[in-house]
C-alpha cells in the first residue's frame, strides 16, 4: 500500500472562485504544490471537503473551508544515483546551482543513460528531493549542450519547478554565455548589416532575431528559418580580439529566447562560427599569420564548442529573493584566451 502524505489547506478570506486556484494560493508552502500538480491531484479524487471528494478544477469554494489533499509519497527514480563529483554554486532546500562540465550531458536518454548531470544530482541530493511531478528526481528547467561548460539551476521540488519555469517561459532569466568565435561580429562591417535578422543596439551590441527549426536534412541540427519556426533572438557583444589583422573575438551572449543550439547557430548564421563547433563552426583554418603559429595550432585542435555559460540570474521561485551567480571561464577556454593573447 502506498504511503501518502496528508495535506491541510484552510480557504483563507476572498478566495478566487474556482477550487484549482484557491488551493493554489492557499495551500502551505512547505507542502512544495505546483498548480500544475494540483490539478493532477484534484483530477485523481485526492481532494476532498467534508468527506466529499471534489474532482471538479472549478468547484466552488469559500472562506473557512478545510480541504484535505491526500498527496502520494514520491515515487522512486527510474534512473540511477550516481557518485559523480559536482561543482555546486549555490544550494537550499529548494534548488540547486552547478557548474556543468564540458562533456556532461544534462539528462539521460538513449544511447545515453547514465553518466549524466541527472544521475549525479540524484546521488548529491539524496532524500532532499521532495518530488517532481510525484517523482523523486530533479527538475530540470534549462539545459545546455553536452560539449558546452557552465551555470544550471535544478529545482529539488515541484513548487520550485513550477517557479523557476514560468521565468524561463516569461524569458525574465538572465543568462550571459561567453564563446570564441571566428572573426569579429563589429557593427562597423558592411557584410554584418547585410545579413537578414540582423539589427544594432547601442554600446556595440548586435542582436539576431530569426525563427530556429530542425534541419530538413539532418536532425540532429537546427537551422535559422523565416516562417514555421520557433521565435528566436540572441545579443552578442565583443569584449576582446585576438590577432592582427584581427581572426578571433571573445564574445558576451546573451539570451532573450533559449532555443536548442541557439547562440550555435545564430552566430554562424552571422558568419561568426564558434571555435571548435564541429556541427556549425565551418571549416575554418586559423591564420598563422595573423594569430601565431601556435595559437592557430591551439585554434584549429580546440576540442569542442567554445561557449560557456558565465551568468545565471532569476528569482528565487519560494523566497523570491533576487539571484546572480557567475562561473569563471573553465581551464581550457582560459588557456586558449591565454594562448591567443601572447602567441602573436
Amino acid at each position: 500500500m502506498s504511503i501518502t502524505v496528508p495535506v491541510v489547506v484552510a480557504i483563507g478570506p476572498n478566495p478566487p472562485n474556482r477550487l484549482d486556484k484557491a488551493l493554489a494560493r492557499d495551500v502551505p508552502e512547505e507542502a512544495n504544490l505546483s498548480r500544475s500538480r494540483l490539478a493532477r491531484l484534484i483530477a485523481e479524487g485526492a481532494v476532498v471537503r467534508d468527506g466529499a471528494v471534489l474532482s471538479d478544477a472549478k468547484a466552488k469554494v469559500a472562506e473557512g473551508d478545510v480541504i484535505e489533499i491526500t498527496v502520494p509519497a514520491a515515487e522512486e527514480s527510474h534512473m540511477a544515483p550516481e557518485a559523480i563529483p559536482l561543482e555546486v554554486v549555490y544550494e537550499d532546500a529548494h534548488l540547486v546551482v552547478v557548474n556543468k562540465p564540458a562533456g556532461m550531458v544534462v539528462h539521460p536518454a538513449p544511447g545515453t543513460p547514465g553518466g549524466t548531470l541527472v544521475n549525479a544530482l540524484l546521488h548529491h541530493c539524496g532524500d532532499e528531493l521532495s518530488g517532481v511531478g510525484g517523482e523523486k528526481r530533479p527538475g530540470i528547467v534549462h539545459r545546455i549542450d553536452k560539449d558546452t561548460s557552465g551555470l544550471l539551476v535544478v529545482a529539488k521540488s515541484d513548487a520550485a519547478h513550477h517557479g523557476l519555469a514560468a521565468q524561463f517561459e516569461k524569458h525574465s532569466v538572465e543568462r550571459h554565455y561567453r564563446a570564441l568565435v571566428y572573426g569579429v561580429p563589429d557593427r562597423a562591417d558592411p557584410r554584418l548589416k547585410g545579413v537578414r535578422g540582423v539589427s544594432f543596439e547601442t554600446g556595440g551590441v548586435v542582436k539576431i532575431t530569426t525563427q530556429l527549426a530542425r534541419h530538413k536534412t539532418d536532425r540532429q541540427k537546427q537551422a535559422v528559418v523565416w516562417s514555421g519556426g520557433r521565435h528566436a533572438v540572441t545579443r552578442a557583444r565583443v569584449v576582446d580580439i585576438y590577432g592582427v589583422p584581427p581572426s578571433v573575438a571573445l564574445v558576451d551572449c546573451w539570451l532573450e529566447t533559449g532555443r536548442t543550439h541557439q547562440i550555435r547557430v545564430h552566430m554562424a548564421h552571422v558568419g561568426h562560427g564558434l571555435v571548435g563547433d564541429p556541427t556549425y563552426g565551418g571549416r575554418r583554418k586559423p591564420s598563422e599569420k595573423a594569430l601565431g603559429v601556435e595559437a592557430a595550432e591551439a585554434v584549429r585542435s580546440f576540442a569542442r564548442q567554445a561557449l560557456h555559460a558565465a551568468t545565471l540570474g532569476f528569482i528565487h521561485p519560494v523566497t523570491k529573493e533576487q539571484l546572480r551567480f557567475e562561473a569563471r571561464l573553465p581551464d581550457d577556454m582560459a588557456g586558449l584566451i591565454e594562448t591567443l593573447r601572447t602567441s602573436a
